[in-house]
């Protein structure tokens, strides 16, 4: 059975397997999932051309790498204008610090998830860089005190 977006359970075993270790070779992933290389080497060049699969990569450590505070950061905007939004999305993008960044509904405009390796440099952060974004009127910050869960993927089984 197809769902709308045109996966079927055999792409969805693909996914959960590819998200579960993308490292893994053709051969291992098709004993998971029961096909032979060629059709799923098939089904997975299908997604990767349909835009379900974006890329692979690693799962970084942050706090190994010295990037211990992560910061989740609520931006509202002067305006909701267009050129606000799009001088705002064209600057935080360049924001190395920033690993995510949402537009939002409700009481904040952006959401953005922050790491750094100390409060000295999510300081300058603040000072150097988001108070001088274009259209920024007011910044909440919230400081994670430790990771419960991070998901790669959504469950597809």
């Amino acid at each position: 059975m197809h769902s709308p977006n045109g996966l079927d359970a055999c792409d969805r075993r693909i996914l959960a397997a590819l998200t579960a270790d993308c490292r893994a070779s053709l051969r291992e992933i098709g004993e998971i999932v029961g096909l032979s290389q060629t059709p799923l080497l098939r089904r997975i060049r299908r997604m990767e051309a349909d835009g379900v699969i974006l890329g692979y990569g690693a799962r970084l450590d942050e706090a190994e790498l010295g990037l211990g505070i992560s910061v989740f950061v609520a931006i509202t905007l002067s305006t909701q204008s267009e050129d606000v939004i799009g001088a705002f999305e064209r600057e935080i993008v360049k924001a190395p610090e920033v690993m995510s960044c949402f537009l939002m509904t409700g009481g904040s405009d952006y959401l953005l998830r922050v790491v750094v390796p100390s409060l000295h440099v999510y300081e300058q952060f603040l000072t150097r860089t988001l108070t001088r974004l274009p259209g920024v009127a007011h910044i909440q910050s919230s400081f994670a005190l430790r990771s419960v869960i991070q998901r790669t993927a959504p469950s597809l089984i």
